[in-house]
């Protein structure tokens, strides 16, 4: 059995990650609806690559 602070955190985190929705729909700042044509609807994390400082 779970001891009451864990069971405490797991609910908490639970919660806020079912408050986390994928909506490729509407830009995350701010809240505008994508077009049908606007470029981020293809786009992916994977898309976004960041190189360390210094290279």
């Amino acid at each position: 059995m779970l001891n009451k602070p864990l069971a405490a955190v797991l609910v908490v985190a639970a919660v806020f990650l079912s408050a986390c929705e994928k909506n490729n729909e509407m830009y995350p700042v701010s809240g505008e609806q994508c077009g049908p044509k606007d470029p981020v609807q293809t786009l992916d994390a994977d898309d976004c690559d960041i190189l360390p400082a210094g290279i």
